[in-house]
């Protein structure tokens, strides 16, 4: 009788294990449909500019990057190498 209870214990666990952790693997929120102007004219080439997003911890655009191993997220670059952010709202503001 305790082998069925492993085991049905045992499937549970493997599968919790499988299950995605929601989201996209990357920070919160839908890619930007329309980025600004200012935007678009100062990033770099190489980025996929059709999935961006704001992470939402620094305020900084991110882009998915499809690797050969693994998609991620990574900073929007400008030409000369620097991150683009937005203005946060303590900067609005003060």
């Amino acid at each position: 009788m305790r082998k069925p209870v492993w085991l049905f214990g045992g499937v549970a666990l493997f599968l919790a294990a499988c299950e995605g952790t929601g989201g996209s693997g990357g920070p919160s929120g839908a890619f930007i449909q329309e980025l600004p102007e200012g935007v678009l004219a100062i990033a770099a080439p190489y980025q996929d500019l059709a999935a961006v997003k704001i992470d939402p911890a620094d305020g900084c655009y991110v882009y998915r990057h499809e690797g050969p191993v693994e998609t991620t997220f990574l900073p929007l670059r400008a030409k000369n190498g620097r991150p683009i952010c937005s203005a946060g709202p303590a900067e609005a503001t003060g």
